[in-house]
């Protein structure tokens, strides 16, 4: 997953979400804004599997992690006119009703390690990522072997 380019993966990503009738978006997508700072809804038909995509991802490389971090992370910056910028986070029920979807699949799971609570993929999670990141980038290079030298 590291050797591949982002943005592709969650592309490729998207378009394999998409053809799983369990993560459908809801009825209200197509009209809800994906945050404070944003003035419209996304222009994107398939922003749903988009944003999907890029939660599993976030989850793979930061888990475990919650709802609240996964807010900052897609949150932005709100024009309010003569008054300077301030960053907003983005919206909760958007990335929740994602996560719900993604562990009904059974991509993720709620787990606790040590102080530190959130979601984590599971393997069924990194497998669907990591067969569509190969894909990308071609197998993953085989670690190089440690030269010994004789004194």
């Amino acid at each position: 997953m590291y050797n591949a380019s982002a943005k592709k993966l969650i592309e490729d990503m998207a378009v394999e979400l998409e053809k799983m009738p369990e993560m459908a978006p809801p009825e209200w997508a197509a009209f809800v804004k994906t945050g404070v700072s944003k003035s419209r809804p996304p222009v994107n038909d398939n922003w749903w599997y988009v944003r999907s995509a890029a939660v599993l991802r976030s989850v793979y490389k930061l888990g475990p992690i919650g709802v609240a971090k996964l807010r900052t992370k897609y949150g932005g910056r709100k024009n309010r006119g003569h008054k300077p910028d301030k960053t907003f986070k983005g919206g909760g029920n958007i990335i929740r009703k994602i996560l719900q979807k993604l562990e009904i699949i059974g991509f993720i799971k709620q787990t606790q390690l040590g102080v530190h609570k959130g979601r984590v993929v599971t393997q069924k999670g990194k497998e669907f990522v990591d067969v569509i990141a190969e894909k990308i980038s071609g197998p993953a290079p085989a670690p190089k072997a440690k030269k010994v030298t004789k004194k």
